[in-house]
């Protein structure tokens, strides 16, 4: 069989005879349809029914404020709530009447459901928030859209659905909003739980695979049903063992929640992709799945009877292809002349000093990430933050990443935002928003009470993690450390996360010059400390990620970013290369390479010929393959591959590299052959 005809039947893959057990209620049938569709035996297991709640007092004092011109803003969350509150609404006051009072407020519909709803009673939709409706992309639209209005002091109702969201809620006060909170309905059990405890029955004794999920609500019924049973306990444990495959992040945030790690999620929200993608990729998700609960169960092995919970270093030294014990020989050899030597003449580090080599060197940013099992076996055990501040695990991962896909280099598994802990903010990762913060800068007096660190005593568990990941690394391989741009960093601090429209920050630039710049400097001078400690630690080169800039106008970036980057590059020690990263800087190219950096590293939205022509050739070059490629196929990688080496066309100095990083849903199979093919078709 061909290449191609074997691209075409991976292609076909579908469920292949599994169980998949689907917890949908009002859509059950057509779940059901389509699992059978795509080769799956169906399990149909109602979790809940939607209750009216026509009499609400908080409904019927929305009415009244609604129609006295008390209420600016409406977001509309679901289709099934905007049409009951309409409808209670319409028990109460003429219908005609209730259409003219919402056509005269902002109206924002949370997807294309509400938005159907609202069309059919004539209701005009303001704001369409697009995929994947969380509650941060509401305020984004609500930031981004032209037919928004100012925020601050404005009355806002919400329509709530089963559970309220307590963050969006906490998040719209602390723009100084008046909120006011509409359940319409509640989520109540079915009528009928047989079908349900039957479902829980055969994922206890081992029958189902697979388990999709396609609102938050589902598991907390599933276990409240279990509970009521006796059977939570071990449904907690069978659940483990079973694929867990989640419509999207608000489904995922609740499984998280409630102690559970999602394994798969598809490319958009909907219940169509979440069948057929994760019919794709179910071969090889209960293949994962087993191999991690064998693994569990090993682990669980090797500890007494009700004795201590496994040690994180005991995770790490029990996993497969284990660090060797760091006695102080190896990290010898690590550093001695002669490996030195080799990482020096090594293809990556000749690359960044635009020396010929006899091939094109590759890594991938997040090439240590969720894609790999390996990961994902750690994570089930550990918390993001607990990973990143356990050497043992952080140098396992590290290694094992750069190992497993033949990269030229390693880079130190870690977070952009660890900074953030010390200088007094609070921090978590959510699988919804990704990292949150909470503090408020928004003047010079706020940047003044911004703790002044010494990353080698608040920050010494990342130094750790890179001499042991150094000292157990293949001494020929060189590592990469990395930390934010000041900007970028800045712009998490002021926004309290990612973000689409960077108010915050802009806002703070742009009214406050001198609170902006103090803030720059403080950052620029920790962080000139934090790069230089890794390298101290054995870091062979910087990676510095300005991931938020190209929201910037070229004249904003260099008023406001440019003289900050080149302060933090200018204090980094010297003959350590430096690679400057960052997406969405096709406008300012030049102006970064002013900023400073050995190495100028640019996203896929520009083609690689003419931005290394704009930076010059007095610079190296990192990019710059769309990480989306990589879900396709072997052949549209290599043709990939090839556009963009025909545009270096050997000239020494470039690196190849993703846009941006490996994407979470990435066939490792296809990241190992990225690798393999750079390496076959730059061969010189």
């Amino acid at each position: 069989m061909t290449t191609a005809q074997n691209e075409i039947k991976g292609e076909q893959k579908n469920f292949q005879g599994a169980t998949v057990v689907c917890f949908e209620s009002r859509h059950a049938e057509i779940m059901a349809d389509g699992i059978r569709r795509y080769s799956g035996d169906a399990i149909i297991a109602p979790t809940m029914q939607e209750i009216p709640l026509e009499k609400c007092p908080e409904a019927l004092a929305f009415s009244e404020k609604l129609f006295s011109g008390q209420i600016d803003v409406i977001v509309f969350m679901t289709g099934v709530g905007t049409r009951f509150l309409i409808k209670a609404m319409a028990a109460h006051d003429p219908l005609e009447k209730i259409v003219q009072a919402l056509s005269r407020v902002t109206t924002v519909a949370r997807g294309p459901k509400p938005v159907k709803a609202l069309r059919e009673f004539k209701v005009p939709v303001t704001i369409t928030v697009p995929e994947p409706n969380t509650w941060r992309d509401i305020l984004e639209a609500l930031d981004l859209s032209e037919k928004s209005i100012s925020l601050e002091g404005r009355t806002i109702a919400v329509q709530e659905y089963g559970i309220s969201n307590e963050d969006f809620i906490r998040a719209l006060k602390k723009r100084s909003v008046n909120v006011i909170q509409v359940p319409i309905y509640r989520w109540a059990l079915p009528d009928d739980t047989r079908p349900l405890v039957d479902a829980i029955r055969k994922i206890i004794a081992g029958n189902v695979q697979i388990a999709l999920f396609t609102n938050a609500v589902q598991i907390r019924h599933v276990l409240r049903v279990a509970s009521e049973h006796g059977l939570e306990k071990p449904l907690g444990e069978a659940l483990k063992k079973v694929v867990l495959s989640s419509v999207g992040p608000i489904s995922s945030e609740s499984l998280a929640d409630c102690g559970f790690t999602v394994d798969f999620e598809p490319s958009h929200s909907k219940m169509g992709h979440l069948i057929s993608e994760t019919a794709a990729r179910a071969e090889d998700l209960i293949r994962e799945k087993r191999e991690q609960t064998r693994h569990a169960s090993s682990l669980r092995g090797q500890q007494p009877m009700n004795g201590p919970k496994q040690s994180q270093t005991g995770i790490a030294s029990s996993l497969p292809g284990s660090l060797p014990r760091n006695d102080g020989a190896v990290a010898i050899a690590s550093s001695s002349p002669e490996t030195l030597a080799l990482r020096h003449n090594s293809p990556f580090l000749k690359a960044c000093r635009r020396e010929p080599t006899a091939l094109t060197p590759i890594w991938l940013m997040r090439q240590a990430g969720r894609y790999l099992k390996e990961y994902r076996r750690i994570r089930d055990q550990v918390s993001f933050l607990e990973l990143c501040k356990t050497k043992e695990l952080v140098a396992e991962v590290t290694i094992t990443a750069a190992e497993k896909i033949k990269a030229d280099a390693a880079i130190i598994f870690s977070d952009l935002l660890l900074v953030a802990e010390p200088l007094g903010f609070s921090l978590e990762y959510t699988s919804e928003d990704g990292p949150v913060l909470s503090t408020e800068v928004g003047n010079v007096r706020d940047v003044c009470r911004l703790k002044e660190i010494d990353p080698a005593d608040s920050l010494s568990f990342v130094f750790d993690a890179l001499r042991l990941t150094r000292s157990c690394l293949d001494p020929k391989i060189p590592l990469i450390g990395f930390g934010a741009a000041p900007f970028t960093l800045a712009a998490y601090l002021l926004e309290g996360g990612a973000s689409k429209t960077f108010v915050n920050t802009k806002q703070l630039m742009y009214r406050d010059r001198d609170a902006w710049h103090a803030l720059m400097e403080k950052l620029s001078r920790m962080l000139v400390q934090y790069l230089n400690g890794q390298i101290e630690a054995g870091a062979d080169a910087i990676q510095i990620f300005d991931t938020w800039v190209g929201c910037l106008s070229p004249w904003d970036y260099r008023e406001y970013v440019l003289p900050h980057t080149r302060s933090l590059i200018q204090g980094l020690k010297s003959g350590t290369p430096v690679i400057h990263f960052g997406t969405g800087t096709s406008a300012f190219l030049h102006d970064m390479r002013d900023a400073g950096g050995d190495v100028i590293g640019v996203d896929y939205r520009m083609e690689l010929g003419p931005a290394w022509e704009t930076i010059g050739y007095d610079r190296a070059i990192q990019g710059n393959l769309d990480p989306a490629m990589l879900c396709s196929t072997r052949k549209e990688i290599r043709a990939a591959v090839k556009r963009i080496l025909d545009q270096v066309r050997g000239r020494p100095g470039h690196i190849f590299n993703l846009g941006h990083g490996v994407l979470p849903m990435t066939p490792v199979d296809h990241v190992i052959a990225l690798v393999d093919i750079v390496h076959e078709m730059s061969a010189r």
